[in-house]
């Protein structure tokens, strides 16, 4: 079967995130001073052929913890969904 995973990876809460830090800056010269504390990250979307979803969380899990995710400095979070066939 193939499954569709997308996963998403956030700094972690502790760390600074500048990116975020100069985004939430530029919201108050924007007038947009009620957003606050912007935290950016990023998003990635794959394909994954496995027997089963279990078998799909693994490997996904994997792929974030030995490429995907900086661990020291990053959280991750992902779903899993079945692709139709064709």
């Amino acid at each position: 079967m193939k499954f569709k995973a997308e996963i998403d990876v956030m700094p972690l809460d502790a760390l600074l995130d500048p990116q975020g830090k100069a985004v939430s800056s530029s919201m108050k010269n924007l007038g947009l001073e009620s957003i606050t504390n912007v935290r950016i990250g990023k998003h990635i979307r794959l394909e994954v052929e496995a027997p089963d979803e279990d078998e799909a969380r693994k490997l996904v899990d994997q792929s974030c913890r030995k490429l995907l995710v900086n661990e020291i400095m990053e959280q991750y979070s992902f779903t899993i969904s079945a692709l139709q066939e064709a």
